[in-house]
């Protein structure tokens, strides 16, 4: 049997070895940090998290130009420590959740925020605002085998050399082995899925000519332009 049409090639990350990491799937996990959860009108307190998805194909590598994209005018960085799911699994305990992590890496969540915020209001899904092409920015993923399972460290985004958001992972609302055993209970997770872990207050707009840089203490760091319109 042959295809009615030549099926797309798989998205491939970088890892610090050297190595390519198929990605299948984007999860991302929305509000972590309590004062982020506070700058969106929201209440932080340990409320059950909740996630949304993106393409694949939405993952670009360290050093790409990023077209600005279509159908907004206030286009947001949002800098998130990334788990890179290594082995599959449902209903994963809490305990057993860093075993299923391969690695981490810097990730930013690009985000058309007037899309997404007009979709919060009318509550409508966020895909116009979040699951936008080259909106999950990725830098390379070092296996948890080489850094370690990451539980602290600073995380800071800089626009233009000018710091912009600075937290520490350590103030994460649900941790990562929570993110993972709870992600499980909604879906199956599987070698190659992403989990963008959520992001630090200090959210704001990015524009044509700008340079967005992610840090993570231990990982490196991740540096993008943003380009004209698409």
């Amino acid at each position: 049997m042959t295809n009615v049409i030549e099926p797309a090639p798989p998205t491939l990350a970088a890892t610090s070895d050297g190595r390519c990491f198929p990605v299948r799937r984007v999860f991302c996990v929305g509000r972590n940090y309590a004062a982020h959860a506070r700058e969106m009108g929201r209440d932080p307190d340990r409320e059950a998290p909740f996630f949304f998805t993106k393409w694949a194909e939405a993952v670009v590598p360290d050093g790409e130009e990023i077209a600005y994209p279509q159908a907004t005018s206030n286009f947001h960085y949002e800098a998130e420590l990334v788990l890179a799911i290594g082995t599959g699994g449902r209903n994963i305990a809490i305990g057993d959740a860093l075993e299923h992590v391969w690695g981490y890496a810097t990730g930013n969540d690009l985000t058309r925020r007037d899309l997404q915020l007009a979709a919060r209001e009318t509550g409508r899904p966020w895909d116009a605002g979040k699951n936008v092409e080259a909106s999950a920015p990725l830098g390379l993923i070092h296996p948890a085998s080489e850094v370690g399972h990451l539980s602290s460290g600073a995380i800071r985004l800089l626009v233009n050399d000018v710091v912009k958001q600075e937290a520490d992972i350590a103030d994460l609302i649900w941790s990562v082995p929570e993110i993972v055993s709870i992600l499980s209970t909604f879906w199956r997770l599987e070698p190659g899925d992403l989990i963008f872990t959520g992001t630090p207050a200090g959210v704001g707009p990015i524009g044509p000519g700008d340079l967005v840089r992610v840090e993570i203490d231990g990982l490196t760091a991740l540096t993008n332009t943003v380009g004209p319109a698409a």
